[in-house]
């Protein structure tokens, strides 16, 4: 192994060794404590810190990094305190996830380091998003994301490195290629014969650099990092390198052939590092012991800190109280001024003014620049706001969101459309495992709307047709809103955009030109969680949202005598479980009307709910009213099957002759 120190200093090499030496002392003392018992998982790098050491040494403090499992040297070379990091491992109070996630599942702004999940992928789109704030703010800072070889067949993986070829975002893309995906060797992974060659396909440059060498991995990055401060740009780096143990220890490594484990032994990073610096004299041997003397004391000290706090103790209050950031609501009152609008012109009269309102608020999706979006929502905004902040995407819904994340971690607000609310189950997994549980995690806001064109009613089909809210209503850490109204839609998705949760707002299509309503011409605000009462009674209560709130009032319309009290409920997570009570005790009969095929659905919750607090009151068995619980069909006469309008009148009827 050659080293080329290049124009560096002998403090600067010598500060290298400390940075690399760290993560191995504490490593090996992982192990022991394995052995005794009193650790029960390790994740290991040893045979691999000269990259994760390499890239952040390399880096500004205030540069962001996003390490995986196997990067301890990220952490240490971020010198966070060794007693946090124990605790973090140990589960108690002083690491960074209050004991409720794992090793390295957790982020800290503190230090500027994104922590992993273990769907892996899902961080390089985040590492976009940080990019793309950087890129916005012109400040010539590059983002770092780490990923093994094994996740490079993820599709993430490709959305992301695509996203930021098109966008010329300044991300360095990290793979470790350390041989295995746990015990799957490489050649059962892929077949091209390095990972860096996909970086051609990206129209991305790329390079194969040896990773346990830490000085051609830190003099690479230096002056990668040079050139992309006045060149912003993706890079796609390859770093060949070896892990000496198992994924994690309880794996073991019978898996990997002798005569490979051999082969790599003699490349170890530390130990060859260590003896360049003594061959040049740089590092004497007194130096070295008294290094190891000196971190390993720290270790211990640490550790007898970590081990000397006390376990954390389960606080109900503390948990609920953590899933979502604490948020109070403001209300901005609504003007006098009024004009009559369309439902879709008041989603856009939100946007826009919540664009002036924020100026770094950023709206992300397919075709909705020039072409203003599939449903023309946000036509005009590129000549008002720019291109920088209304950005046309790729089609690949999870690397937007999770570029979403990045956007919010690094200080802006970010808005995603959905073209169609059925297209967010390629998105799925970044909403619902990332943007859900960043604040419970590490207390990490999300402060990501995405918008969901829904509903059927327009012989749209199977794959533009869907209600899908009680995807998410089932997920701790996101807020649900699902307006009926143009007045609704604009104050509460105004609202929404204030929050700094992850909000999903549903937007019924088949109301965007249909309905019309008086909406004030100003910037206004609605609570989330509060449902309105839009017809009052004493005979039933009908619970409805969305476009079956205006089936409802059909109804009504219909069968003038039938008093009932009405109930948009206009946010589903959270629930205004306190109007919905207080009209079923007064009528003592309820109704719930949903879009959504009836099994699974935002219904059955409710009539839960009901029955659990309000059963003394029921003078007739809950009833729900839902679409057909097969897929939506496309023609007219199926459509109309399928949905609920046709079955509500009889059903409503029968309850009221209980």
């Amino acid at each position: 192994m050659k080293f080329e120190r290049a124009n560096l200093t002998d403090d600067v090499l010598l500060d290298l060794y400390k940075k690399i030496l760290k993560p191995r002392l504490i490593e090996e003392k992982m192990l022991i404590l394995i052995r005794q018992g009193k650790v029960s998982k390790w994740f290991s790098g040893i045979g691999q810190e000269a990259i994760a050491v390499g890239v952040t040494a390399a880096l500004d403090h205030d540069e962001y990094v996003l390490p995986m499992h196997r990067n301890l040297g990220v952490f240490t070379s971020r010198n966070i305190p060794l007693h946090r990091l124990f605790s973090q491992w140990q589960g108690k109070a002083s690491g960074f996830t209050k004991g409720r996630d794992r090793s390295f599942h957790f982020g800290t702004q503190q230090y500027k380091i994104i922590g992993m999940i273990s769907h892996l992928g899902p961080q390089l789109g985040v590492a976009d998003g940080i990019a793309l704030a950087n890129k916005l703010k012109k400040n010539g800072k590059v983002a770092a994301v780490f990923t093994g070889e094994g996740a490079t067949s993820e599709g993430d993986f490709h959305e992301a490195l695509n996203i930021a070829s098109v966008w010329e975002l300044p991300v360095l893309f990290v793979i470790e290629n350390n041989g295995y995906g746990l015990s799957t060797p490489t050649n059962e992974q892929y077949c091209c014969e390095n990972l860096a060659d996909k970086g051609i396909g990206y129209g991305m440059e790329s390079h194969i650099v040896d990773g346990n060498n830490i000085l051609e991995v830190y003099n690479l990055i230096l002056n990668l990092k040079k050139s992309m401060e006045t060149n912003p740009r993706p890079i796609l780096l390859e770093f060949k390198t070896f892990r000496m143990r198992g994924h994690e220890e309880a794996s073991g490594t019978k898996y990997v052939p002798q005569e490979l484990m051999d082969e790599w032994a003699v490349k170890d990073p530390v130990e060859n590092y260590r003896q360049f610096l003594k061959a040049d004299n740089i590092l004497t041997e007194e130096f070295d012991e008294g290094l190891r003397t000196e971190i390993k004391k720290e270790i211990d000290e640490s550790l007898a800190i970590a081990n000397a706090e006390p376990e954390i103790q389960a606080s109900l209050s503390e948990e609920l109280n953590d899933v979502y950031k604490p948020f109070g609501y403001k209300e901005v009152s609504p003007s006098q001024e009024k004009e009559k609008i369309r439902f879709i012109d008041a989603i856009s009269n939100s946007l826009r003014e919540s664009m002036e309102r924020y100026d770094n608020l950023v709206i992300m999706g397919q075709d909705i620049a020039e072409y203003g979006g599939a449903f023309k929502i946000t036509d005009g905004f590129v000549a008002q706001f720019g291109k920088q902040r209304v950005i046309n995407t790729p089609i690949c819904e999870s690397a937007v969101v999770s570029a979403a994340m990045g956007l919010s971690i690094n200080g802006h607000k970010a808005i995603v459309e959905m073209q169609f609310a059925d297209f967010v189950s390629t998105g799925f997994n970044p909403i619902v495992n990332l943007l859900a549980k960043s604040h419970y995690r590490w207390l990490e806001k999300a402060d990501v709307v995405v918008r969901m064109p829904c509903g059927g009613g327009t012989q749209a089909g199977p794959f533009h047709s869907q209600t899908n809210e009680a995807w998410f209503t089932k997920t701790p850490g996101l807020k649900v809103v699902y307006p009926a109204f143009p007045y609704d839609a604009k104050g509460l998705l105004n609202e929404s955009i204030n929050d700094p949760n992850p909000v999903l707002f549903f937007e019924h299509k088949q109301l965007y030109r249909s309905i019309y309503q008086e909406v004030p011409t100003n910037y206004y605000t609605l609570p989330l969680g509060k449902a309105a009462l839009l017809k009052e009674g004493n005979d039933v209560t009908i619970i409805a949202f969305g476009a079956a709130v205006h089936w409802a009032l059909e109804t009504l319309d219909k069968k003038s005598s039938i008093s009932a009290d009405l109930l948009d409920l206009r946010t589903l997570q959270p629930l205004d479980t306190e109007a919905i009570y207080k009209s079923v005790r007064k009528t003592g009969r309820v109704i719930i009307y949903q879009e959504d095929s009836l099994f699974g659905g935002v219904a059955s919750d409710i009539s839960a709910l009901i029955m659990e607090e309000c059963f003394k009151y029921l003078d007739a068995p809950v009833k729900r009213v839902g679409s057909l619980d097969s897929p939506i069909p496309f023609t007219k006469a199926l459509e109309e099957q399928y949905l609920p309008k046709g079955r509500f009148e009889k059903e409503l009827l029968a309850l009221l002759e209980y």
